[in-house]
């Protein structure tokens, strides 16, 4: 939920109409963004998902290809939109924890002098990558995977829904990490305790392609300052204490994983994810007992459940968080 300085903000913001360009804190928001990615141009959109979604289609053309982590969320958790709306293929990848090799890279690549293949046009990162736990990308890797990349001709864009959490976990700016993209999403309404949207950010020519597409897409919005307020807050006060929620992930995880019936990977606990399977009851039950008890998690399998630690939860949440799951598992 977002906080009462976020509140008190949104309530006072100076707004205009940010279609024709003219929100002020609208337009003071993309400039803090913008530089906080290292990038000379930045929109606002209402979802990460709209944010990948414009970053396939100026990436990418129509009966084009993007490669992809068979298991990032633009390939499995955005409705096909790459697809469906900019007629661009997704290459699928199955990497090892979600960081995607140089070789890989080129391998994925289509022979461009074949006429029975589609184009390879541009490749997509995840950081921090959430099916995979919330894994950071080490920066040489995402370095090398980038390099490779753009010596095959590809454009990189970066799923950055949580590139904070990554650059707090890696003690890094955002923006080293942005470096390596050619444009790059990143979400207000996740860790950074926003009530909505994201940024996408680019080159001045990216965002003109990308403002485009966000009128297209229906994302052009008025008095977006109500919201960009909210995001100024966040960039100024929520992003250091990212570190409070994986250090209450790390106490979770290993509090799970010492539960009878709990298997936990603490290796994959970097961030502010934990993924944890429970042996004995299929997840969507285990999941059912815990809401009934006051905690919300979700069930991502058969067995895994995800829990998210955030601003708003305590240390104290988490020990009650793990009487509660003991109390499931043991009933």
């Amino acid at each position: 939920m977002p906080s009462q300085e976020m509140r008190h903000a949104m309530i006072e913001a100076p707004l205009g109409d940010d279609v024709f360009g003219d929100d002020p804190t609208t337009n003071r928001l993309l400039e803090v963004a913008a530089r906080r990615m290292g990038k000379a141009a930045a929109t606002f959109v209402p979802s990460g998902t709209m944010g990948n979604l414009i970053g396939v289609a100026v990436n990418a053309q129509r009966g084009q290809e993007m490669i992809a982590d068979a298991d990032s969320h633009i390939f499995n958790s955005e409705a096909a939109g790459a697809a469906a709306v900019c007629g661009v293929q997704i290459r699928q990848v199955s990497t090892k924890g979600g960081v995607m090799r140089p070789d890989q890279i080129v391998a994925a690549v289509r022979p461009r002098d074949d006429p029975h293949h589609p184009i390879s046009a541009a490749v997509t990162f995840e950081d921090t990558h959430n099916r995979h736990g919330g894994i950071v990308w080490p920066l040489e890797a995402l370095r090398d995977a980038s390099r490779a990349a753009h010596e095959q001709g590809l454009r990189v864009h970066l799923d950055g829904a949580r590139i904070f959490n990554a650059a707090v976990a890696l003690g890094v700016e955002a923006s080293e990490i942005a470096a390596y993209a050619d444009t790059v999403t990143f979400c207000l309404s996740k860790g950074l305790a926003c009530p909505i949207g994201s940024i996408f950010c680019g080159s001045e020519a990216d965002i003109e392609s990308a403002t485009r597409w966000r009128k297209r897409l229906g994302g052009g919005m008025r008095q977006v300052g109500v919201l960009a307020a909210a995001g100024l807050i966040a960039l100024d006060h929520m992003v250091d204490r990212l570190a409070e929620d994986h250090a209450n992930a790390r106490t979770l995880a290993e509090g799970l994983a010492e539960i009878r019936g709990v298997s936990c990977d603490l290796s994959r606990v970097q961030t502010n994810l934990v993924y944890f399977d429970v042996e004995n009851m299929p997840a969507a039950a285990f999941d059912d007992e815990c809401v009934k008890r006051g905690l919300l998690g979700g069930a991502t399998g058969a067995h895994t459940i995800r829990f998210v630690t955030h601003y708003g939860i305590t240390s104290e949440d988490v020990q009650s968080a793990l009487q509660i799951c003991d109390g499931v598992l043991s009933a």
